[in-house]
């Protein structure tokens, strides 16, 4: 398996390449999909993210409001804290064991991750790809396509990492300023270069590795405590049982 990370500011057109590069065989973990799903009705981050932020982010039907999440988080550094201590963990749990879950497969696994340059994973990956476009460009799509207000994606675009930034550490750099046709040469020449590039090795997977083994530990370390807990109460119960056994013995007795 061929690891690489793929990433890019908000509305420089990431999804697209991703669905170009899946077209040609790649297998994509997209975070921003696992996302999502980790906040679905029912989930336990959901839970933790309305206990945190209140009920008012949840719609009538009891799903995730995030226009309402947005609008509490971007504004304010420690709310955003908060919620990437909550959803960060189960997210990272999951893209590990979907990776895992490709090691021999031989494939080419994309990590589709926004916040790729925020972490320590890139130096795990075969390459990083980064999709760039002007900031102009940017604000255009994200009010046409997703009906942002112009100052919110700017201000959104400006809280993310530079574009020069993100251009200075990637091994390669897709110009997604023009129409997506545009990209077709650009993804045949960069899945050519991407199918010579090495192998993860255990090294590399190492540390997804141990995240899932460690989250088996502790469900199995928490099933375990629930079961004591159980048992203990059954214990418990018994022995008052027993008790009032013996003393209606001894009432009777006497």
């Amino acid at each position: 398996m061929i690891l690489v990370g793929l990433t890019g500011g908000i509305g420089a057109g990431k999804s697209t390449v991703s669905s170009l590069l899946a077209t040609r065989g790649a297998v994509i973990v997209d975070a921003d999909a696992i996302t999502r799903d980790v906040q679905r009705p029912g989930q336990p981050v959901l839970a933790a993210i309305a206990d945190r932020y209140g009920v008012g982010v949840l719609t009538a039907a009891g799903e995730l409001d995030r226009a309402a999440l947005a609008g509490i988080v971007f504004n304010d550094p420690d709310a955003l804290k908060d919620l990437n201590a909550l959803v960060h963990p189960a997210v990272n749990l999951e893209i590990a064991r979907r990776v895992l879950a490709e090691r021999s497969s031989g494939c080419v696994l994309v990590l589709d991750i926004p916040l790729l340059l925020d972490s320590d994973r890139t130096r795990h990956l075969a390459a990083v790809v980064v999709v760039d476009c002007p900031v102009d460009v940017a604000v255009d799509r994200l009010v046409r396509f997703r009906h942002m207000d112009a100052d919110d994606a700017r201000a959104r675009i400006s809280r993310q990492v530079s574009r020069e930034d993100r251009r200075a550490k990637a091994h390669r750099v897709l110009d997604n300023a023009g129409e997506p046709d545009a990209l077709v040469p650009q993804i045949d020449a960069l899945w050519a270069w991407l199918r010579t590039l090495p192998a993860a090795t255990d090294e590399d997977l190492a540390p997804m590795a141990k995240a899932v083994a460690d989250a088996a530990k502790a469900v199995a370390d928490a099933a375990k405590a629930a079961a004591d807990a159980a048992k203990a109460a059954a214990d418990a119960a018994n022995g008052t049982v027993d008790a009032a056994v013996a003393a209606d013995g001894a009432v009777d007795a006497t």
